[in-house]
């Protein structure tokens, strides 16, 4: 992931509640001058922690309770919107790179696929936009009564790096 991706991913996830963004080993360092500068400084609001195996730590976000969601476009993948309105509380959005993707063991090691449904001909959002999609999906309606608003405190991301791309021949 590069620097200006991650940082556009943290500003996205300041501004629209997320509550930490897990990045794996090869990701760019949200402390490097761009991603700060990308992210208006949001990388110092935003919880973070950087996985040290990945995808194996999809495991441990299991173990603790979290339901891991995959975007990437599969044949089974489950469109956003549908996913959105029966998302688990506890939730961890796997976004892959930019054009690779995520790799084959990381979409089968996650709970659910889901895809954003694109038109025009176009095949997906940029890795930053379609997390600020999921996020802005994943958040509960504005209607909702304030017990109900603990979905979205419960919410966290893993973005996933380069180590998640898949190999090139």
């Amino acid at each position: 992931m590069t620097a200006s991706n991650l940082g556009a991913i943290f500003r996205s996830a300041a501004g629209l509640g997320v509550d930490a963004v897990l990045i794996t080993p090869r990701s760019a360092d949200p402390l490097y001058r761009r991603a700060i500068r990308v992210s208006m400084g949001t990388v110092f609001q935003v919880p973070w922690t950087r996985l040290d195996s990945w995808p194996a730590d999809i495991d441990r976000l299991h173990e603790l309770g979290f339901h891991t969601a995959a975007l990437a476009l599969e044949d089974d993948s489950v469109p956003l919107r549908e996913f959105a309105a029966r998302a688990p509380a506890r939730t961890a959005l796997i976004m892959g790179t930019e054009g690779d993707g995520l790799q084959r063991r990381t979409i089968a090691a996650a709970r659910s696929t889901v895809l954003i449904p694109m038109g025009h001909g176009v095949d997906s959002l940029n890795v930053a936009a379609a997390t600020a999609v999921a996020c802005y999906a994943l958040q509960p309606s504005v209607d909702t009564p304030q017990s109900e608003t603990q979905r979205s405190s419960e919410t966290i991301r893993a973005n996933p790096g380069d180590d998640d791309a898949e190999p090139t021949n």
